[in-house]
């Protein structure tokens, strides 16, 4: 797929610190439970459910709270009611950007977002102003070693689109949202349990920016991964300055 953005790769990959924790729970609690409100409590009939529980497993979360969280995605025990809201919007030098929310109150959210964009050079858009420039994909990680001529052969039995190099040796497995399930059980069978498994938007092109907009731009992704609401954020920027930027 073209355009590929190494800056998801980047927030997924750094080591988070302690004081973060509490905020990944929230974000994870969020998501299980919208997840278990969408398409039932049990995760074998429900494929993002089942994602959203490893991922929140892979976190480290106590049972007991993911256990919880789906209960109240299944109507018990009351709790807020979560919705999912996508704005659009620019960063610095015109960068595109999808921002995924999970909120319980929109005009708390839409007001930390805008002072977050307007803080680092940025602004909202109208909606379908930069969608377009995107499509979701499954994205199935593997880590720098795999082997890449067994991935790729297993990749495209289990029905995948298309299989990436990175340029740290590692390897990305994309797959259609509607087979990336399949797929990703389909390659686990094959012996290629993916490091890392997620839905995700994609550019179709990038953009680039000068080194200095590319700053600013790491500054606001920064600052809108910090917010309690935001569950996603995808550019199309490139993931390296524009020479003589």
């Amino acid at each position: 797929m073209a355009g590929h953005s190494k800056w998801a790769n980047i927030q997924h990959r750094k080591q988070r610190q302690d004081d973060k924790r509490g905020r990944l729970f929230s974000k994870l609690i969020r998501e299980v439970t919208v997840a278990a409100r969408a398409g039932g409590p049990n995760p074998a009939d429900n494929p993002r459910l089942r994602l959203a529980v490893e991922k929140a497993q892979a976190a480290n979360m106590p049972k007991d709270t993911v256990a919880r969280a789906v209960r109240r995605g299944a109507g018990e025990g009351g709790g807020a009611a979560y919705e999912e809201v996508r704005y659009e919007g620019y960063g610095p030098g015109g960068a595109a950007l999808l921002i995924d929310c999970l909120t319980d109150n929109r005009n708390r959210t839409v007001s930390e977002v805008r002072h977050a964009l307007a803080r680092h050079g940025g602004r909202l858009g109208e909606g379908g102003s930069v969608a377009y420039l995107f499509r979701p994909a499954g994205v199935l990680e593997y880590a720098p070693g795999t082997d890449g001529e067994a991935l790729l052969e297993a990749a495209l039995e289990a029905g995948a689109e298309d299989v990436q190099r990175l340029d740290d040796g590692a390897f990305e497995v994309l797959a259609a949202p509607a087979d990336f399930a399949a797929a990703r059980e389909r390659l686990a069978a094959a012996g290629f349990p993916p490091d890392r498994a997620a839905l995700e938007q994609r550019a179709q092109s990038e953009a680039a920016l000068s080194a200095a907009d590319a700053a600013r731009l790491a500054g606001l992704l920064e600052s809108l991964e910090e917010l309690d609401d935001v569950q996603a954020v995808a550019t199309n920027a490139a993931p390296e300055p524009a020479d003589g930027g």
